[in-house]
Formats: C-alpha cells, sequence, structure tokens
C-alpha cells in the first residue's frame, strides 16, 4: 500500500506482549486510514522508536507499565505529543488516587492500605484482614488484572494464602490494597462507562470476574473479562457524571489547568439495599483500560472518530 505523505500520523502506543495491539483493537488501524490518518503501532520501551517522529501517540496496549511503572512514566513525559497526558497517567498509574476521588466525595469500596514501610508481620497482616465474608487483595500498581486474589476470611487455608499474596507483594515493595468484597458483584456484575474526549459514549456490563474459587492472577497472565453491551440508563451516566466532574476537578486542582481525556473508563458497581451508597467507584481507567471496541461495531466508530477530532483540534 502506497504510503500517504500529507497524512497526519498516529501511533498507537503497545507493549511487547501485544506487538500488533491485542484483539480488541485490531481493526482500529483499517479505521483510522478510512479518516485519511496514518497509523503506525510501536512498543512503548523499543529503544529503536523515534518518538519525535510519531505524530499523536494513542497509548492503548501497554499491559505491562506497571511491571516497569518507573521507566513508563519517563517514557510518557518524552513523548512530545501523548494522550492522555503523561501527568494524568502517572497519577493514574497507582490507585492511591482513590484516596483523591474520595476526598471529592465519591463513593469507593473501604479499602485498607498495607505500605511496605510498615514492615508488618504475618500476624499483624492476619490482624488486619476481614474478619467475615470474602476480601480481594491486589497491589496499588497493577495493570489487567494482576496480582489481584480474592479470598474467605473464615477460611484458614484461604486466609493463609491471603497473607502470603500480601507479603509478597509488600517484599517487592508494593502497596497493598485490601478490600472487601461486595456480593452485589456476583449478583450484577460491573458496569463500565465510556467517556471519549469528555463527552459520555457508551456502556458495557461486566459480568464478576473474581469467582468464589478464584485465586491470585500471575504477573504473566491478565484477566478475561466477559461482557455485554448495555443500555446506558440515565441513573448510570448521572452516577458517571458525578465521578467524571470530580476526577477533572482533581485534576485542576492538582495541575491548575483543566484537561480534555481522549478516552476515561469508569467502572463502578451498583449498592444494594445493605449498601451506604446507590454505586460505589471501582476504579478510573486512563492508561490502558479496554475501551471494548470489538463488542460493538458503534464502538469502533466512536473511537476512531474521537481519535480524529482531537487530530485536527
Amino acid at each position: 500500500m502506497q504510503r500517504n505523505l500529507s497524512a497526519p500520523i498516529v501511533t498507537l502506543a503497545t507493549s511487547s506482549q501485544f506487538p500488533n495491539l491485542d484483539k480488541d483493537e485490531e481493526n482500529l488501524p483499517d479505521a483510522l486510514r478510512e479518516r485519511g490518518i496514518e497509523p503506525r503501532i510501536a512498543v512503548w520501551d523499543d529503544p529503536s522508536v523515534n518518538w519525535d517522529e510519531a505524530g499523536v501517540v494513542v497509548v492503548r496496549s501497554v499491559r505491562d507499565y506497571a511491571q516497569d511503572r518507573d521507566n513508563f512514566v519517563k517514557w510518557a513525559h518524552s513523548v512530545p505529543r501523548i494522550l492522555n497526558s503523561a501527568d494524568t497517567m502517572t497519577w493514574n498509574t497507582d490507585k492511591h488516587y482513590l484516596q483523591a476521588l474520595q476526598k471529592h466525595g465519591l463513593p469507593t469500596i473501604p479499602t485498607l492500605w498495607l505500605e511496605p514501610g510498615q514492615n508488618l508481620t504475618k500476624q499483624q497482616i492476619h490482624s488486619r484482614f476481614p474478619a467475615s465474608g470474602d476480601f480481594v487483595v491486589k497491589p496499588a500498581i497493577s495493570s489487567g488484572g494482576r496480582g489481584t486474589g480474592r479470598y474467605t476470611a473464615t477460611d484458614p487455608r484461604s486466609r493463609g494464602e491471603a497473607i502470603n499474596h500480601a507479603l509478597h507483594e509488600l517484599r517487592h515493595g508494593r502497596t497493598v490494597m485490601v478490600q472487601r468484597y461486595l456480593d452485589v458483584i456476583d449478583r450484577q456484575g460491573e458496569t463500565s462507562l465510556i467517556y471519549l474526549n469528555g463527552l459520555a459514549s457508551y456502556q458495557v456490563e461486566k459480568e464478576p470476574m473474581l469467582h468464589p474459587r478464584f485465586r491470585t492472577v500471575e504477573e504473566t497472565n491478565v484477566v478475561d473479562e466477559i461482557t455485554h453491551v448495555g443500555n446506558a440508563s440515565a441513573e448510570t451516566w448521572r452516577w458517571g457524571e458525578k465521578i467524571r466532574s470530580a476526577l477533572h476537578a482533581y485534576i485542576k486542582e492538582t495541575s491548575g489547568h483543566d484537561e480534555l481525556l481522549l478516552f476515561n473508563r469508569v467502572d463502578i458497581v451498583r449498592g444494594d439495599e445493605h449498601s451506604e451508597s446507590e454505586f460505589y467507584v471501582m476504579e478510573i481507567s486512563l492508561i490502558d483500560s479496554s475501551l471494548y471496541l470489538s463488542a460493538n461495531d458503534e464502538h469502533l466508530t466512536r473511537f476512531a472518530d474521537a481519535i480524529q477530532t482531537r487530530i485536527f483540534w
């Protein structure tokens, strides 16, 4: 195919695990070509890539960033034109951001934070775990569900595995998050709200991933999601707008200016009759989050259009 020398360039940043993007995004380059854009694909830590000639860089399948966060952050700040911004992605690499969102009034799942500097013993970790029900242990810096485990508080073997899991992460210098597992997730799953260029775009329903016998996802694996295209309700978009507004308030507060995010995935779970809130924020994904482009042709169209808009902004 003859190259159009006048076409604007968009480089889709990926990881060595997905040198041609992951399956969900495999049709994105063709969609960009249809819009008169020259798509390129490059591995973010490939030293042979000249990012000064990469045009606009859209970060996508960088599923390994958490394994080398410092270098990823350094790389992001070195790229002349990158979406989302390097500063915003840096903040989003560490789930301590949930604390900031909570301070802005958002209902997040109650979390116990175990820090490496606390030098906790097995007994101290044991005493901090919930006394009943299921709970989740995961590192604060992770991607694709890596390092996540679901455990049962009253089962001695499961509790012991959870202690060893937490110790493993702490010994590697990683903050550990301990969250009570919400039973409502097993019944209703999770909801992902997708925003493109700051506008509500579409909604996806996700089936529960952490089943009762679920154990830790290793560093080399990624949790497979089972999704369904959902009909966006006024209620969920109302919740999503509250989250989006708090996020942008935080960005403006810390950087002195707001940012138009190319993509923003908000994951929520609905509350039930026993919950203190209508919904809980699971996470906000501004880096490598799946946008479920293959779930519906319209999703791909909207994302390609969003990229095109930013090229000629």
